[in-house]
């Protein structure tokens, strides 16, 4: 089963171009252009991961992240801050309002998907072992 990313951005270049690289590793993905569109369809998409731009209208990225945090149902699916802030501190911010993990803009083409790859095994080993099994043994059917 492909596995599903949201991705939360309103700049159609960065949308297209992150959509394209995802598409053609076999993720399965969605779009939001909006924060408050994003959270609606997180909801009903039920993303593995979503990717997040910070700098979006109506409603940063960093509300976003902390609305999805206090959700049950999203609380534990990975946000990577996809975002052109480099300046020091933002990093930090963007975590301590609810991200798993910062990716910097421009995205490198090159290794856009395997940065996105590392989040998700992050996630699944997380996920493992909160259900005590640290391993990673499959006997469990977990459906992935």
């Amino acid at each position: 089963m492909k596995r599903k990313v949201l991705v939360i951005e309103d700049n159609e270049q960065n949308l297209y171009l992150m959509t394209y690289l995802l598409t053609k590793h076999e993720f399965d993905v969605a779009a939001a252009r909006d924060g408050r569109e994003g959270i609606k369809v997180a909801l009903s998409y039920n993303p593995d991961i979503i990717l997040l731009d910070i700098q979006l209208p109506g409603m940063s990225g960093h509300a976003v992240a902390r609305e999805m945090r206090r959700n049950e149902r999203l609380a534990s699916v990975p946000i990577v801050a996809v975002t052109s802030y480099a300046m020091p501190g933002d990093r930090e911010e963007v975590l301590a309002a609810g991200c798993s993990g910062y990716m910097e803009k421009p995205i490198h083409p090159e290794t856009f998907v395997e940065q996105l790859e590392v989040y998700l095994a992050q996630s699944e080993e997380d996920r493992r072992s909160a259900r005590g099994n640290p391993k990673g043994d499959r006997n469990e059917s977990s459906g992935r």
